[in-house]
Formats: structure tokens, sequence, C-alpha cells
């Protein structure tokens, strides 16, 4: 699955965002690292919870259009899984995106980019499982400069990014110039 994920070619995220217009980043202080949780094994996700934003949302599959880019989700809501990558708690990169907002109502990333190093996302998953993540980073891209390799890029642990727009609004291009992306690092699981 990790070798589908590098064959993303390039990533034109969502059409939504509100965050400033340059690049920026948000990193955990260092604090000792807390000792890595064992891996799981592939389980769909099917629920994504961050208590720091208030999101609650189903989450659906997402996989390549014919363009190479990674389908969006069709609304505001729900938030979207990148289905041939990993699935959250599995070694590698699991993504999760989300619209920032939708036909003039906030949609379910629309406070993504007030997450903060230390914040959690919990996801639960088919096998009942709720795999529990902490932000690391916080930050921000143009879309013409997206970080693909760093987002999908092989990882030896459990991580996961989660993707929305930001920036300011092309009103010619209808569409945000940036992509906020969260991400944080697998700390453990909870059953529900």
């Amino acid at each position: 699955m990790v070798a589908a994920t590098a064959a993303l070619v390039t990533v034109v995220m969502l059409g939504a965002g509100a965050c400033s217009g340059s690049p920026t980043s948000t990193t955990a202080p260092s604090s000792p690292t807390p000792p890595e949780a064992a891996a799981l094994a592939e389980s769909r996700p099917q629920r994504v919870q961050i208590p720091a934003i208030a999101v609650d949302s189903a989450v659906m599959g997402l996989g390549l259009r014919a363009d190479r880019r990674m389908e969006v989700p069709p609304g505001g809501f729900p938030a979207g899984w990148y289905s041939r990558g990993p699935t959250p708690g599995e070694v590698g990169p699991a993504v999760l995106a989300g619209h920032v907002d939708w036909a003039g109502h906030p949609g379910v990333f629309a406070r993504l980019h007030d997450l903060e190093p230390q914040d959690e996302v919990e996801v639960t998953r088919e096998d009942r499982t709720v795999a529990v993540f902490r932000v690391t980073r916080v930050d921000q891209f143009p879309k013409d400069a997206f970080p693909t390799q760093r987002v999908y890029g092989n990882l030896d642990r459990p991580g996961l990014g989660l993707i929305t727009c930001g920036g300011e609004v092309d009103r010619q291009a209808r569409s945000y110039e940036d992509n906020v992306v969260v991400f944080a690092d697998f700390v453990g699981t909870r059953h529900t």
C-alpha cells in the first residue's frame, strides 16, 4: 500500500480555506518523545474526532481522479481518507482531507488551522479500535509548492496528515491559494 501512496504525482486540494496568506508553521516545543505505540493492522477509518476544534465526522474513502490528483469529498461533510494509502494506525502516512467551507457554510475542517501541537485526533476504525494521534506540526503551503513527498512519502511508523485549504481566495480561479496541513504522530489506542 505504501508503494501506491508514493505513486501519487500531484495533489491539488479542496476549494476552501480560512488562514492567513503566507507559509506558516507551528511546531511542538522540545519535550521528551513519548514511547512509540505499536502499529496496528489494516482497518478502514469510520469516524474522525478532534476535540480541540469540535470535529466529529464520518469518514469516506477517496481515490485518485483521472488527472492523478486526489479526489475530494463531494460536499462540506464528511471528511475523506486517501484509500490508496495506509489506514490510520498502520505503518506509513494515513491522510484525511476535508473542506474548510462549502456553499457558504463551514466545512468539516473549518478550524483545522486552529490546531496546536499536542492536540489529539481520534480515528475510529472498522475493527472498533480508536487510533489516537497527537499533533506535532501545523503548516501552511502554497498549492503550487505542496510538499507531496512529506505528506505521502514512506514512514517507518504510523503517522497522520490532515489537509484542507487555506490562505487567500483567488477569486478568478475560485479557489484558495494555500493548503493547511496538520502532521500528527500515533500515540496509542482505545476501544469503543
